[in-house]
């Protein structure tokens, strides 16, 4: 029962904690209603001239799709957001009725779209740089028939198919569409045209196949001067991450850089591959502070927090690990700052306070950049690095496998053992299986992550103390005969196997996920070749070095005598209870589910030490409950003695 319970309860997290969970499904009003108002924006501008309607059959059609709008407003969360954009409806649907000017319109619809993601946190870029091979080969099978060989929409099942298929040389048309519109289009299909939805192809297939598409407008001298340009580096701050190329349009970056910002852009829609690295998350992470800086000075109080949470963990916590390697202080700096920015804002702080914390941060990320820009791990880097990775993560699930297996050789029941061995082996799996999902299927945001980590580490904490003070208990021997005689020569209880199978699945469960992301971030800072051999060495030794302390700390633990071990082992699980009670509140600290008030300390992230006082109220209580517990458990001993 506690297994069933808890993979309920993750579930529930990894779906509430994501308020847009599933950007390619198509029940989603956030990604429908950006993909309803991108069409309406690329199409609107030619059903009408100078005030009359010049195209009735499309200009019906953007009738019948603005009067959708109000519908999948009132579905997304509630709030001053959403006051907004039902006010931005109305006003769009107005415009369209007195047949407003085209640019006019499709402002309208992109300053919606921008409140949409805001308001929602919806995934608008990929997980990772996607393949324009892949999407070209994709092409070929799924798109050639209708829009032609070199997509200018002339393919044989075209042929009178009305709205005819799109020409994707059409540099008009095709400059006012966005790569994340491209995404959705491919998604989610346009309702009464021959463009049917692509959902059974994963997420990143989409976007490698929404970038090839976006890469046919552009020249191939374009495409060469981008490049010159991007090395030249003084245009790249216009585009600084993939979250910035997906959502830009060439018809807006032209408005800010003529046609230098659009060969720019035409480079790096064919050669996204660049923006990958950790120098590429810290812009990222500065533009989503400058976004919540924007709306906290608009008013938008509650859509400011909401992209200052993503901007340290759908951006900098991506970077964290190969600047860690760099400049560990610097992170923890980072951490703390962003933490007083977000607290600012949800105390609503006078907008001096929240702008010198911005500018604090800023500084922070802006030295960062400078340690990371340009540097790539050298062999011997990347193996301490993936060494010690693999060790910070599994050494607290070692430290529960071994105490709990210990016990179980002990009392002679190995027969349990199994229930132990399906706890850590089904945590694998489902860790594999989340990150698979979060890579390839749903894009899971860094809120969802966290509140993952940090529901598991509350839960591990609870299971935990109750066998931490199960073992306590058996420290007399008149206790562990008793059990003996009670258990030895029949079964468990089946609440106990669970309970042993759950702390098993807890304890490896929680560090999985994060593992996987250090090591992607660490990856993305390791140099080919020798590099990449290097970080799978350092792997395999960190799993060796596990596999030989779990055998010491197993035969360490069997030769002690009864009353030691217990009281050893019991110890241990008590001190892993305080740390994960510090891991599990400063991940919904993160999240942006628990308040956090920063006191002057260091932070001790090995030991789950993190200097807040919501933190450190935990583990207080934690200690308090095991104090308490034990002196119990001494005074109901004392009185059965007498």
């Amino acid at each position: 029962m506690l297994l069933r319970h808890f993979l309920s309860l993750l579930f529930a997290a990894l779906l509430l904690a994501n308020p847009v969970h599933a950007a390619n499904a198509e029940k989603d009003p956030a990604a429908e209603l950006v993909h309803l108002l991108a069409y309406i924006g690329v199409d609107y501008p030619g059903t009408v001239e100078n005030g009359r309607i010049v195209n009735p059959d499309e200009y019906s059609e953007q009738e019948e799709f603005v009067q959708r709008i109000p519908a999948l407003v009132a579905k997304l969360p509630e709030g001053e957001g959403r006051e907004e954009l039902d006010r931005l409806g109305r006003q769009l649907a107005q415009a369209i009725r007195e047949k407003a000017p085209g640019p006019e319109v499709t402002k309208l619809t992109e300053i919606m779209q921008q409140r949409i993601i805001a308001l929602t946190g919806i995934a608008t870029a990929p997980r990772r740089p996607p393949s324009l091979a892949q999407g070209q080969a994709l092409y070929a099978t799924h798109c050639v028939a209708c829009h032609g060989v070199n997509g200018r929409g002339d393919g044989p099942a075209g042929a009178g198919l009305e709205p005819p298929p799109s020409n994707f040389h059409d540099r008009e048309r095709q400059f006012v569409r966005s790569l994340y519109g491209l995404y959705n289009t491919i998604t989610l299909g346009v309702n009464g045209t021959g463009m049917r939805a692509y959902s059974e192809l994963s997420s990143q297939e989409r976007w490698a196949l929404a970038f090839h598409v976006g890469s046919l407008p552009f020249s191939r001298e374009e495409i060469a001067r981008g490049k010159t340009l991007y090395a030249d580096g003084r245009l790249n701050d216009l585009i600084p991450d993939l979250a910035t190329l997906t959502r830009l349009t060439p018809e807006q970056i032209h408005t800010h850089a003529g046609d230098d910002g659009v060969a720019l852009l035409a480079y790096l829609r064919n050669h996204p591959e660049v923006l990958g690295g950790g120098a590429s998350a810290l812009n990222k992470a500065q533009g989503l502070l400058d976004q919540s800086l924007a709306a906290y000075e608009a008013g938008r109080y509650e859509e400011a927090y909401r992209i200052a949470v993503s901007a340290y963990l759908d951006a900098f916590e991506t970077a964290e690990a190969g600047l860690r390697n760099l400049d560990a202080k610097l992170v923890n700096a980072v951490e703390r700052d962003m933490s007083a920015y977000r607290a600012a804002i949800k105390e609503r702080a006078p907008l001096t306070v929240v702008k010198e914390r911005h500018a604090a941060v800023s500084r922070l990320l802006d030295e960062g950049r400078e340690k990371i820009a340009g540097t790539a791990l050298t062999p011997a880097m990347t193996y301490v690095s993936a060494l010690v990775i693999l060790l910070r993560e599994g050494l607290e699930a070692l430290l529960v496998l071994a105490a709990i297996i210990a016990l179980l050789i002990k009392a002679e029941r190995r027969d349990a053992l199994p229930w132990v061995h399906l706890g850590w082996a089904s945590a694998l799996i489902l860790g594999g299986v989340t990150w698979w999902f979060s890579q390839y299927v749903v894009a899971i945001s860094g809120a969802s992550r966290e509140v993952t980590e940090g529901v598991t580490a509350l839960l591990a904490t609870a299971i935990l103390l109750y066998v931490g003070f199960w073992l306590h208990s058996k420290t007399h021997a008149r206790s562990w005969q008793r059990f003996l005689q009670e258990k030895i020569h029949g079964a468990l209880q089946g609440r106990t196997l669970w309970a042993l199978t759950g702390i098993a699945f807890l304890a490896v469960y929680r560090e999985v996920f994060e593992t996987v992301l250090f090591l992607e971030a660490l990856n993305q800072q390791t140099a080919t070749g020798e590099g990449e051999r290097m970080l799978w060495w350092g792997l395999i030794s960190g799993v060796s070095l596990l596999l030989l302390l779990a055998w010491i700390l197993l035969k360490t633990s069997l030769r002690l005598p009864l009353r030691l071990f217990f009281n050893v082992n019991a110890f241990i699980l008590f001190i892993l209870a305080i740390i994960f009670t510090g891991h599990g509140i400063s991940a919904l600290q993160e999240a942006g589910y628990i308040d956090a008030r920063h006191l002057n300390l260091p932070t001790f992230d090995w030991v789950g030490f993190y200097p807040t006082v919501q933190t450190i109220a935990g583990q207080a209580l934690v200690i308090a409950m095991i104090i308490g517990l034990f002196f119990w458990e001494r005074y109901r001993n004392q009185h059965e003695a007498g």
